[in-house]
């Protein structure tokens, strides 16, 4: 496959995990498959759930991986791998607790930001260079993180987090066809009072 592009969205698999905060990165896959009419399989020699299809005139390919957030980067590593993705036409869609809901941030590189599925894609990838974009996901009063994160959106977050979604589907498109510093000037923040309704 020549000049593929791959998207990865980072959760945990399984029922348990569905819909959770953490797995903001597998739901932001799924609102691509809804946008492409694509549909993911499960690809066991990547350890991963894959959909393909085309943007621009380039293949994409959608993943969801297998492994459980904090071996993300056995997956991605493999497809990069198999497909000879170059590392700029990766993204990797990530949760932030350190963002509130309703923001979303592409940033081209950077730190982990103690997050362990971006550190397992760094750790087998040799390095931070590739893009991602986080969702935020923000952080509940009580200060208990870890409940935060693998508890369900509620029906008000999941409102807006569908408003999210479409935008990060734009930004990706966008980021694709014209760059990341475009994509990340235009849609980088806060939805605005018109994208919340």
């Amino acid at each position: 496959m020549q000049d593929a592009s791959l998207v990865v969205g980072l959760g945990n698999p399984g029922d348990k995990y569905r819909e959770t905060r953490h797995n903001a990165g597998f739901l932001a896959i799924d609102r691509f498959c809804q946008h492409f009419r694509c549909e993911l399989k499960a690809e066991p020699k990547f350890d991963a759930r894959l959909a393909r299809t085309s943007i621009g005139g380039r293949q994409l390919i959608l993943c969801q991986p297998q492994t459980y957030m904090n071996a993300s980067g056995q997956s991605v590593s493999k497809i990069v791998g198999f497909y000879k993705v170059e590392i700029g036409n990766l993204i990797v869609v990530v949760d932030d607790a350190d963002l509130d809901l309703g923001v979303i941030r592409l940033r081209q590189r950077g730190s982990s930001g103690g997050h362990n599925g971006l550190k397992s894609i760094a750790s087998l990838l040799g390095g931070d260079d590739y893009a991602r974009l986080k969702i935020g996901i923000g952080r509940h009063d009580s200060g208990v993180l870890h409940d935060h994160v693998l508890g369900r959106f509620e029906t008000g977050e999941m409102n807006l987090l569908e408003r999210v979604l479409d935008k990060v589907i734009d930004q990706v498109q966008i980021a694709f066809s014209d760059g990341l510093e475009v994509a990340m000037s235009r849609f980088n923040g806060r939805l605005t009072t018109e994208e919340r309704e």
